[in-house]
C-alpha cells in the first residue's frame, strides 16, 4: 500500500503534520497511524470503577491527540518553555511557529484567555521571593483547553483532517521500518494487542514521520539502535507528583495559573524543576507498557477540586559508558510499583523528614485529601534514588519561600513521576536526519517537551514536506 507521507503517531506533532500540509493544499496522500483510538472512543473506566483497570493500550496517554490532551491541555505560548527545539531551529523563528500554531488552536475553539499576564506587579512580588530562594522562574504565558474541552477541540481537528482526505489507521502499532541500503522506504505496521504480529502489513511512502511521543520513546530508542540513527542519549526527568490545598497556592494560581520555577540545589546541583501545575486539579494514574504504572494531574475548566497539584521533576543527564536513561528511569518506576502492588504510591511531606511510612489513617484525617483515591498509602523513599531524593527534599524547602506553606507537614507526594525524553536524534534545522526519508519529530525526538512545543514542530515539519 503506497502513500507520499505516513505519520506514525497521532499527538499533536503527528496532528500539525497533517494539519499543515492540508492547509498548504498539498495533494500528497497522506497515512496518519496511531496505536490508540479515535477521540471519540477515548474513554477511561477508572470513572466508573473508581480503580484502574490497566487497559492496553492505556485510554489515556494513547489516541488522538496523545498523552497531553487528556492530562491537562494547556498550552505554553513561549518559546522558553518546552524543550530544545528553539536551539535546532532559533528562538525567533520558535516564537513564530508557536505563534502560528496557536492560531490554529483559536480557530478549532480553544480559549482565548491567556493566563499569566494580567498582574505583572504581583508577578514581580512573586519573582522577588524566587529569587531569595534561589531560583528562577520562568515567565510563560498559558493557554488553558482543559482536559474536557481540549477532547472537543481535538475532535474538531480530526474530524476536519478526515473531512480533508487524510486517512486515518487506528489501533495498529508500527513494528518496524522498510529500509533499503540506508533509505527509509516505509513502515511495518500490525494490529495493537496482537501478541504474534500475526498479521504484519507493509505500507510503503517516500516520506516517514515518526512522532510518537513520549510513550514511544524507548521504541524509537531500540530503532535508532538497529538502524544506525544517529542520536545521542539524552535527560529523563524522575520526581513526584505534589498536591496541597488550593489555599496554599491561592496567590500563584491567581497570578500565573502555573509557576514554572527551577532550581539547582545543593550538594548535586541536578537542575530542578515544577512542571504541569493543576489549580483545583486532579491527580491521575497512566499506564504506559509492561504495565508501568506513573502519575500525572488534570484540572477541568469548570469541575474542581480543592487541591492544587503540580509534578517536581529532577533531571538526569548521563555520561559514557551509560546509555540506557530510560532504562534506568523505567526501574526507578518499576520498584515503586512494586512497593504499591502496582498502584500509585502517596506519602506526606511530614513523614518523609520524620523517616516513617504514611499510614491510610494518617491521609483520612488530613487537611489534604488525596484526589487519587485509589493511591497506596506507603514510603516513596524506599524506591526513590538518593540523588533525585535529597534534590526533591531541598526543592521543596525552597518553594517554602515563594509559596508559605508548601513544605507542609500533610503535602501529599505521589509517586513515581517520570518523563522520557531520552535518545535526541540528531538533525538539521530542515528536521533532516541521517536516515534519508526518516523524520523524527515531538516528544519521543528529544526535542520537545509538551503540547504546543511539539505541535509548532509539526507544523515546520508540514511545510518542509510540501516543498518536497
Amino acid at each position: 500500500m503506497n502513500y507520499d507521507v505516513i505519520i506514525i503517531g497521532a499527538g499533536p506533532a503527528g496532528i500539525f503534520t497533517a494539519m499543515e500540509l492540508v492547509k498548504g493544499k498539498s495533494t500528497k496522500k497522506i497515512l496518519l497511524v496511531e496505536k490508540g483510538k479515535a477521540i471519540k472512543d477515548r474513554k477511561c473506566p477508572k470513572s466508573k470503577t473508581k480503580k484502574c483497570v490497566n487497559c492496553k493500550p492505556c485510554n489515556i496517554t494513547t489516541g488522538f491527540s496523545g498523552a497531553g490532551a487528556f492530562s491537562d491541555g494547556k498550552l505554553s505560548l513561549s518559546y522558553e518553555v518546552g524543550g530544545d527545539f528553539p536551539m535546532l531551529v532559533g528562538a525567533d523563528f520558535a516564537q513564530e511557529l508557536i505563534r502560528y500554531t496557536d492560531q490554529i488552536y483559536l480557530e478549532f475553539g480553544a480559549d482565548t484567555r491567556i493566563e499569566g499576564v494580567s498582574e505583572p506587579e504581583k508577578v514581580r512580588e512573586i519573582r522577588k521571593r524566587a529569587i531569595h530562594a534561589g531560583l528562577k522562574l520562568v515567565d510563560c504565558p498559558i493557554r488553558h483547553l482543559g482536559t474536557e474541552k481540549a477532547q472537543h477541540i481535538y475532535g474538531a481537528i480530526e474530524q476536519y483532517l478526515l473531512e480533508k482526505g487524510v486517512e486515518m489507521l487506528f489501533g495498529y502499532n508500527c513494528t518496524d521500518l522498510i529500509m533499503e541500503e540506508d533509505v527509509c522506504k516505509g513502515v511495518v505496521l500490525s494490529k495493537e494487542n496482537d501478541a504474534q504480529d500475526a498479521c504484519q502489513l507493509r505500507y510503503e511512502a517516500p516520506h516517514v514521520v515518526v512522532a510518537a511521543g513520549r510513550r514511544g520513546a524507548d521504541w524509537l530508542q531500540a530503532l535508532c539502535a538497529k538502524y544506525d540513527i544517529a542520536h545521542k542519549p539524552g535527560t529523563v526527568d524522575i520526581g513526584v507528583r505534589v498536591e496541597v490545598r488550593n489555599e496554599i497556592m491561592e496567590e500563584v494560581n491567581k497570578v500565573l495559573y502555573e509557576s514554572k520555577l527551577i532550581g539547582y540545589p545543593r550538594p548535586f546541583k541536578n537542575k530542578v524543576r515544577t512542571f504541569c501545575q493543576n489549580p483545583g486539579g486532579f491527580v491521575s494514574q497512566e499506564n504506559y507498557d509492561n504495565d508501568l504504572a506513573v502519575v500525572n494531574g488534570h484540572s477541568y475548566k469548570d469541575l474542581k477540586s480543592d487541591n492544587t497539584n503540580l509534578a517536581i521533576l529532577c533531571s538526569h543527564n548521563f555520561t559514557e559508558p551509560f546509555n540506557q536513561p530510560i532504562a534506568y528511569a523505567q526501574k526507578v518506576g518499576e520498584l515503586t510499583n512494586m512497593l504499591g502492588a502496582g498502584q500509585i504510591m502517596v506519602q506526606r511531606y511530614g513523614d518523609i523528614l520524620d523517616g516513617k511510612r504514611t499510614w491510610q489513617k494518617e491521609l483520612a484525617q488530613s487537611n489534604v485529601r488525596p484526589t487519587l483515591p485509589d493511591a497506596v498509602a506507603g514510603d516513596i523513599t524506599a524506591a526513590m534514588p538518593y540523588r533525585a531524593m535529597v534534590n526533591i527534599i531541598n526543592f521543596i524547602q525552597a518553594m517554602d519561600q515563594v509559596v508559605p506553606g508548601f513544605a507542609s507537614t500533610e503535602t501529599l507526594l505521589y509517586s513515581p513521576e517520570l518523563k522520557f525524553y531520552s535518545n535526541k536524534v540528531r538533525m538539521d534545522e530542515n528536521l533532516v536526519t541521517n536516515v534519508k526519508g526518516l523524520y523524527c519529530l515531538g516528544d519521543s525526538s528529544g526535542w520537545t517537551r509538551g503540547l504546543m512545543m511539539a505541535s509548532a514542530m509539526g507544523v515546520l515539519m508540514g511545510r518542509k514536506l510540501l516543498e518536497m
